[in-house]
């Protein structure tokens, strides 16, 4: 396949909706987890190989940088990718905070994205070809001028993104999803191959997650609608049903639009939201200042394009705001220009490039596109990949881009009288699967031992998992190297990398963890006493969280925003805890977040508080005034510092107290 000349980034994130697995960010990030025995990030890379691109950035913090180039240089899938292999990237300045859109003002992302460019998610699964979806684009969206060569009033390039279906065969209970809002495109007089895309393609004018729509009619009782959004689209079809799968094809003038406009966080919710916004709400292009930086992409030096390949197609109703002068000064071509103005139908007026829209048809028969950002996602998507035929079983058809070689790639580990139901299992490599075992619609990882009698159903297992005799386990994710003893029975559990369970385990709907990592080190408990010896005594609790001597910093309230009261002196305190940042606000007590993953901790549960003396004293589930019922806090507005536990922030609230 011919390179398209567009550049791929891939950005591995902190998989922060995968807590039991990725409690360790940096040592067992979220780009490696297996989705049907093939690391996460496996799945991105191969639709870029698959779209002809190969200049491909993996874009993630420093500290991950160095579990994922092992696994680059080590995972047998991995290094069995195509060259050129990917180049990974790690910003000084990335962790695992920083919005996506931020990620693209980073110094060392500018500097590296040279021409249009496409970015995509680890957690992508996708079948449908990438070439179609350049096609696609490189028809609507990409500018004319780059096909005539008239690189002097290069037009512009527009965008592209990628929504599918959610509620399939197979749905998820509780998967994201999105509004959108699109409008017809004018359909072509000229005849379409049967695998073309653009009878799905139309113009994106809205977009908002679902939860921020509930926000906004909770708040306002309804759905506002703006009149001008009726005026520049009457026939607009709105979805509520669509996933935004998070898969962008971006021209490089992106790059100075979200620079210039530093408010913009995310690709998806604010960059994509503001550019549908401007090409129908009034005022917008001028603020957001599309005015200057499609100025400077219009005037480039003679033989200088910004957009990297020369692309095909119309490019409708969307030119440059500076387009009409600059044609106006080229006297001694006046006749081209006329018969251009007609090809491009250019307006008159300023119009921001075009933001095209590919809505993913839903049929049973349509090719996979799906986001795996949370378990019950990885288990599901993991079971369906594990139907496809293996490319031995395919026959004189084409088999999928996903199809394993074998479904069942060590036979001779597997004994006799056991039941493998092959047409929707994986087995990889180096697996032993002992007599009396019954495995069904489950995916085993690598080197994993299945022992006498055991029955699996619907499950995960990571690579390395042991299974005791006679277990049953139903629905279940297991963790790499975890060990279900003898007799147990779990029920859509997840189990934690590492972890022993006990024999004879009876357990359903939970997270099984080690609570290893909370507690304090010797040293790091020597250094307390010793500091505590030293006159720094935390006896007084009050007056040792108001000392402003290490470990405690204090921060005046006025410059918390969040803080209500500004009498009420704020202490960011660095916990004793591995990894545990701890942020208090003192009133009568003080409030502490602790980064673990487990259920909420029971009421009046015991941490080793006991060096600090300090007593934990857990607030009751429920709304968000627990724990301002009495110190006038009003709930923080961070999504991060949310009263309740998510799958994207597992966070815990505790009122803690001096004793």
């Amino acid at each position: 396949m011919p390179a398209p000349g567009l550049q791929a980034l891939i950005l591995c994130g902190p998989g922060s909706s995968f807590p039991t697995f990725t409690a360790n960010p940096d040592e067992n990030p979220k780009a490696l987890l297996p989705i049907a025995n093939r690391p996460m990030v496996w799945y991105p890379i191969e639709f870029c190989y698959r779209s002809g691109i190969t200049n491909i950035a993996l874009v993630c913090p420093p500290s991950a940088a160095e579990a994922i180039t092992t696994a680059l240089n080590t995972n047998p899938f991995l290094t069995g990718l195509p060259h050129p292999h990917p180049d990974l990237l790690a910003p000084k300045d990335l962790d695992y905070n920083t919005g996506t859109a931020e990620i693209l003002r980073l110094p060392e992302l500018r500097e590296v994205i040279t021409s249009d460019f496409i970015v995509l998610p680890c957690d992508l699964v996708c079948e449908l070809g990438g070439d179609r979806l350049l096609q696609a684009w490189m028809v609507k969206a990409a500018s004319l001028t780059n096909l005539l060569g008239d690189e002097e009033s290069s037009t512009p390039n527009g965008g592209m993104g990628v929504w599918y279906e959610t509620k399939t065969e197979t749905p998820v209970k509780g998967e994201e999803t999105d509004l959108i809002a699109t409008s017809p495109m004018t359909p072509s007089s000229a005849p379409v191959s049967k695998d073309s895309l653009l009878p799905h393609l139309s113009y994106l004018t809205y977009s908002m997650p679902t939860d921020s729509l509930r926000d906004l009619t909770d708040e306002k009782g309804i759905f506002p609608i703006r009149h001008g959004l009726l005026r520049k689209h009457p026939k607009l079809r709105m979805l509520t049903t669509h996933r935004d799968a998070h898969i962008y094809i971006l021209p490089k003038w992106i790059l100075d639009f979200i620079q210039r406009n530093e408010r913009l966080e995310t690709i998806g919710e604010d960059v994509i939201g503001w550019w549908a916004k401007a090409s129908w709400q009034t005022g917008l292009f001028d603020k957001l200042g599309f005015k200057s930086i499609l100025d400077s992409t219009s005037t480039l030096e003679p033989g200088q394009s910004s957009h990297g390949p020369a692309t095909s197609g119309e490019y409708e109703g969307s030119a440059s705001p500076t387009g009409s002068q600059e044609r106006s000064q080229r006297a001694p071509h006046e006749p081209f220009p006329k018969r251009y103005d007609g090809l491009t139908a250019r307006p008159k007026q300023s119009a921001v490039p075009p933001l095209l829209a590919y809505i993913h048809p839903s049929q049973q028969e349509a090719p996979l596109i799906r986001r795996v950002d949370t378990t019950q996602l990885l288990l599901a998507v993991s079971l369906q990949l594990a139907k496809l035929p293996s490319i031995e079983e395919a026959g004189p058809s084409p088999p999928s881009p996903f199809a394993h070689m074998k479904k069942i790639a060590y036979p001779d580990g597997v004994k006799h009288r056991t039941t493998i139901t092959r047409q929707d299992c994986l087995v990889a490599d180096n697996v032993v699967v002992e007599e009396k075992t019954s495995i069904k619609e489950s995916v085993v990882g690598a080197n994993c031992q299945i022992k006498e009698g055991a029955k699996l159903f619907q499950c995960l297992l990571m690579d390395g998992v042991v299974v005791g005799k006679g277990c049953k386990l139903t629905r279940c994710i297991l963790g790499k190297r975890s060990e279900i003893g003898e007799g147990s029975t779990l029920t859509n559990c997840e189990v934690q990398e590492n972890l022993l369970v006990e024999p004879r385990t009876d357990d359903k709907d939970n997270k099984l963890m080690s609570s290893s990592g909370l507690e304090a080190s010797e040293q790091e408990m020597q250094d307390v006493l010793q500091e505590m010896d030293d006159g720094n005594s935390i006896e007084d609790g009050e007056s040792a969280l108001r000392s402003s001597q290490p470990p405690y910093n204090r921060v005046p309230a006025s410059s918390d925003p969040y803080c209500t009261n500004a009498s009420l002196p704020v202490v960011k305190w660095t916990m004793l805890f591995n990894r545990a940042y701890v942020e208090t606000i003192w009133s009568s007590g003080f409030l502490v977040c602790l980064p673990r993953a487990a259920e909420w901790y029971s009421e009046g549960e015991l941490l080793h508080f006991a060096a600090l003396g300090l007593r934990a004293e857990v607030a009751q589930r429920g709304s968000e005034s627990t724990l301002a019922n009495s110190n006038g806090l009003s709930p923080r507005q961070n999504p991060a510092y949310d009263l309740k536990p998510t799958s994207a922030y597992p966070f815990r609230w505790m009122r803690m107290h001096i004793t």
